[in-house]
C-alpha cells in the first residue's frame, strides 16, 4: 500500500467520528438563533415602554385639561374666578401622574390654553400658562391669536377644531414629550419620528360657570408664561 493510500485511510478515521459527532449541534444552532431572540426580546421590551409612555403622556394630557375646567374658586354669588395658585397645582398634579421616571418637565413642555370667544363672536386664545424645559410653543398659536374677527377656527384637527361656546370656555392642553429609548435610538426612531417626540392633546369645556377675566395673581407664585423654559 502506498504512503499515499495509508494518508487518505488515516485522515477518513480522524475525520469520520467528526462527522458522526452531534454532541455540538444545539450549541451552534443557538448560535444561530440566539440574536434573532435577542433582537425579538429588546424589541419587545422598547415597544412596550413605548407604548406604556404614550399611554402616561395621553392619561396626563387629559387629567390636566379635565382638572382645568373645573378650578376655581366656590362663591354661589359670583363666576369663579381661577388664580395663578390654581394653575400651579394643575401642574404639580401633571407631574405627580406622570411619574417621577417620567421627567415630565426636564424632558417635556405642558401648555394650557384658555380657547374663548372674542367681542366678534369669533375663537381666540385669551390666555396660556406653560411648564417645562422643552422648547415648544403651541401648535395653534400664542396667547391672544385670535383676538379680533372669526379668521381663528379653534383648536384641534384642521377642519374638525373645537370651538368655545359662548360665555364659556375650553381648556385646550397640549404636551410634548421627549422619548428616551431604553434600548436604542435607532431602533425606537422606527416606531416614533426622528426627534423621538411624544405629542399629545385633550380638551374639556369648563363646568359652570367662570369668570373669563383672566387668571388672577396670587401672592407668592410668579405667572408660568410661556416665554419660560423651567420644571418645578
Amino acid at each position: 500500500m502506498s504512503k499515499l493510500n495509508r494518508l487518505k485511510r488515516s485522515v477518513r478515521g480522524l475525520v469520520r467520528p467528526l462527522a458522526d459527532d452531534t454532541t455540538g449541534v444545539a450549541m451552534v444552532e443557538f448560535a444561530f438563533v440566539a440574536p434573532l431572540i435577542l433582537t425579538l426580546g429588546l424589541g419587545g421590551m422598547e415597544l412596550a415602554n413605548l407604548a406604556a409612555t404614550h399611554m402616561r403622556i395621553s392619561q396626563t394630557a387629559m387629567q390636566v385639561a379635565d382638572n382645568a375646567s373645573r378650578i376655581g374658586d366656590r362663591n354661589a354669588l359670583a363666576a369663579e374666578r381661577i388664580f395663578e395658585t390654581d394653575i400651579y397645582d394643575l401642574l404639580i398634579g401633571a407631574k405627580i401622574l406622570a411619574g417621577s421616571r417620567a421627567e415630565l418637565f426636564e424632558k417635556g413642555r405642558v401648555i394650557i390654553s384658555s380657547l374663548e370667544q372674542n367681542d366678534d363672536g369669533g375663537q381666540w386664545i385669551h390666555w396660556q400658562r406653560c411648564m417645562g424645559k422643552l422648547n415648544k410653543t403651541s401648535a395653534y398659536g400664542p396667547s391672544g391669536a385670535g383676538e379680533s374677527g372669526d379668521s381663528f377656527d379653534g383648536m384641534g384637527i384642521a377642519g374638525e377644531e373645537l370651538t368655545a361656546p359662548e360665555n364659556g370656555a375650553v381648556m385646550y392642553v397640549e404636551i410634548f414629550y421627549t422619548y428616551k429609548p431604553i434600548v436604542s435610538s435607532q431602533f425606537a426612531s422606527q416606531f416614533v419620528n426622528d426627534e423621538l417626540e411624544i405629542r399629545s392633546e385633550a380638551a374639556f369645556t369648563v363646568r359652570g360657570s367662570r369668570d373669563l377675566s383672566g387668571v388672577n395673581e396670587s401672592n407668592g407664585v410668579a405667572p408660568a408664561t410661556c416665554d419660560k423654559l423651567e420644571a418645578i
